[in-house]
């Protein structure tokens, strides 16, 4: 039987709104399942705490300041290799049933010469998926962001006759006058969605990647399951709007104190609208009972999946990836949305179930290794048999963990992020090019340097709600200094030498081979040169 994976990406799902990862009222058995049968690594982390580039950087396994896509709607460049350029020479179908959130680079692709829909314009626009079925749950009027037709297509023949019906019907609700309530106000999130929940998206998702199993046949495959949810618009259809009530709802995680006098760039990204609105604990209740709603519809479609799975009989052969680009901070150090550092941002679950007898040993273990989003595609690479690519991949394979071989990859993990583009950066009067956060994470400290400020410190050892920064005390400078150093070296690799590897270069004898190619630099005369090249072909220095 032919090897295959189901790489699941949910989008903006927190690492801790799981039961598994220790959600206490948020049930959700059928990610548990997946648990059970894989290992669930405990501390991992994104590249960049936000949809575009951190996406970018699971599809490429290269750091964000690698591949060069450091914000939403900034293309990905042509000829950066992506999962797809690697696994097709190996004969996997590699394919996208979801959301991307990749912008083509239509000025590259131009100066090539390349259609946008031809079979490699296609790819190369796609983030070298084949689009089965591209979704990225953005479908307001007017906006910048394509409508799904086929999404259309089904409302349509499910009686829908709405002009755009992922707006008024999936992400609205409806009062008792028949007044469409938007599901982008925060007010409506506690109201049932206009849609019935098998016609809502993330059910419709699910059964378009049923359908492409189907269809796949007995090739290989890798299909990315690419959910839109529970990101925003927070509003989810009936039975899920109401099962989570006050309460379940955690308690955020902020103090006053972090309000007092806060780093320059976090106090500023408190004062984003979105931040003040999840300040108000009247709409974070809203907000949560649609988020967590919308968890548990996709669980159930997660055990739909599974079961489907099972049915085809390709359960044994199967490798599954669940995790998410990012996480929702909700109200948590007096943030909404994502972007910063604290844990509910920039660490997500991840959970890999290899199917091989080999990791029959790591079943249901919880890993605590240091792991990054760029380690899924080495991994997946390393499942079909592919030859490693350091020179090209930034991650590390996960299989030497699944089978019980190692317990640590890295001494710490990276995550960057771009605010140009935000408001926050105007406000504090931060050029572009200065407007760069870029974090540490060595298991205990929590470094993040800051463009033109002091760094943030957190000690998650002492302070694990991540309340105090310690970024301005004399007594952890050390601390900071050492940080600071593993920053420096890290930002010193060598990432953009993709075409030939260390291990290329360091078989070569550059003197022999300019010798052996008649460009003499250094010989004294012929005999020299004899000599040399004798020395050579016996394999002697």
């Amino acid at each position: 039987m032919p090897k295959n994976v189901l790489f699941i990406m949910c989008d903006q799902l927190r690492w801790d709104y799981l039961s598994c990862t220790g959600h206490p009222h948020l049930h959700t058995p059928n990610i548990d399942a997946l648990a059970a049968r894989g290992v669930l690594f405990d501390r991992a982390y994104v590249q960049s705490p936000i949809c575009g580039p951190s996406r970018m950087s699971f599809y490429t396994g290269r750091y964000v300041s690698s591949h060069g896509s450091t914000w939403n709607g900034i293309p990905l460049k042509v000829g950066e290799m992506t999962l797809g350029d690697h696994l097709r020479p190996l004969g996997v179908r590699t394919a996208l049933c979801g959301k991307t959130h990749m912008t083509a680079d239509i000025e590259g692709l131009r100066r090539l010469g390349l259609s946008l829909d031809s079979e490699i314009g296609v790819l190369i626009s796609e983030c070298g998926f084949e689009p089965y079925e591209r979704d990225d749950g953005l479908h307001p009027d007017g906006g910048p962001y394509a409508r799904n037709a086929a999404y259309d297509a089904h409302m349509k023949e499910r009686g829908w006759a709405d002009k755009n019906p992922w707006h008024t019907v999936s992400n609205s609700a409806e009062d008792a006058d028949g007044n469409i309530l938007s599901g982008w106000f925060l007010d409506h999130a506690d109201k049932p969605a206009r849609a019935a929940d098998e016609e809502s998206e993330t059910p419709y998702i699910t059964g378009r990647a049923m359908d492409f199993i189907r269809e796949a046949g007995d090739k290989s495959w890798c299909l990315h399951l690419s959910y839109i949810k529970p990101h925003w618009p927070y509003i989810v259809p009936a039975p899920y709007h109401d099962i989570y009530g006050p309460e379940s709802h955690l308690n955020p995680v902020r103090s006053a104190e972090e309000k007092r006098d806060p780093h320059p760039v976090y106090g500023a990204f408190m004062e984003e609208r979105v931040s003040r609105a999840f300040s108000d604990d009247t709409a974070r209740t809203r907000v949560l009972t649609a988020y967590m709603g919308l968890i548990k519809q996709l669980d159930d479609q997660i055990g739909r999946l599974m079961t489907f799975v099972e049915a085809q009989g390709i359960a044994d052969e199967t490798m599954i990836v669940f995790t998410s680009d990012h996480g929702d901070y909700l109200g948590d150090h007096w943030m909404g949305e994502k972007e910063l550092f604290h844990d509910p941002s920039a660490r997500i679950p991840l959970i890999v179930v290899d199917p091989s007898l080999e990791a029959d040993a790591t079943r249901g273990v919880t890993s605590s290794a240091l792991v990054e989003a760029i380690d899924v595609v080495p991994t997946i690479l390393d499942y079909f048999g592919g030859a490693s690519v350091p020179h090209i991949i930034e991650g590390r394979s996960l299989i030497p963990v699944l089978h019980g071989k190692a317990d640590k990859l890295r001494d710490f993990a990276v995550s960057e992020y771009d605010y140009a583009q935000r408001d926050v950066r105007k406000r504090l009067g931060v050029e572009v090019k200065d407007a760069k956060l870029t974090m540490l994470f060595d298991g205990r400290w929590k470094y993040i340097f800051a463009e033109g400020f002091r760094p943030m410190l957190f000690d998650l050892k002492a302070d694990p709600d991540e309340l105090t920064d310690l970024g301005a005390d004399p007594a952890h400078a050390p601390v900071i200094a050492r940080m600071e150093r593993l920053f420096f070296d890290w930002a010193r690799r060598t990432s953009q030498r993709t075409t030939i590897s260390d291990a290329q270069i360091a078989g070569k004898d550059a003197t022999i081979g300019e010798a052996q190619a008649g460009i003499l630099i250094g010989y004294r005369n012929e005999d020299e040169l004899r000599e040399v090249l004798a020395a050579a072909a016996r394999g002697e220095k």
